[in-house]
């Protein structure tokens, strides 16, 4: 019998926040179930989380994290288009007391083989992503980063 092809991602503050998560990745067949739990968010706000291409998380806005995870050359856009990049995921929603519960099945990356994510980083947005706005949904500075091991 195989393992099941997992990984996981804490995800640390940037750009002065106070977030606190991480997320777990599973992969099933073609697809990733992916959940998280996050704290420390606004309340009742909603984020923006991707994918990123480098697994680095040391600046402190994040940045070293790079750009969407994009391998298709894809226009930015919804999670749920072919057209997409690999690392559009779903937006965060936030309860009343700034926590958030994450939970998503995705089929523009995986954890084997190609488009595979492993090393690569979460970043969570400051603002919502409209999944329309080049390059990256206008979801604003990065205040959370963590690599996918």
């Amino acid at each position: 019998m195989s393992e099941t092809p997992r990984a996981v991602s804490v995800i640390q503050a940037k750009s002065g926040s106070n977030i606190q998560g991480s997320m777990s990745f599973i992969q099933s067949g073609s697809q990733v179930q992916v959940t998280g739990t996050f704290s420390g968010l606004s309340p009742n706000s909603e984020h923006g989380i991707h994918i990123h291409e480098l697994g680095d998380c040391n600046a402190f806005d994040a940045s070293s994290a790079g750009g969407h995870y994009n391998p298709g050359g894809n226009k930015h856009g919804n999670h749920n288009s072919i057209f997409s990049h690999a690392g559009d995921m779903p937006n965060i929603q936030v309860d009343d007391h700034g926590n958030a519960s994450y939970i998503a099945t995705l089929n523009h990356f995986s954890l084997v083989g190609e488009q595979n994510i492993l090393g690569r980083s979460v970043v969570v947005h400051l603002n919502k992503d409209d999944y329309v706005s080049q390059p990256a949904g206008n979801s604003g500075e990065r205040i959370g980063c963590g690599i996918i091991r």
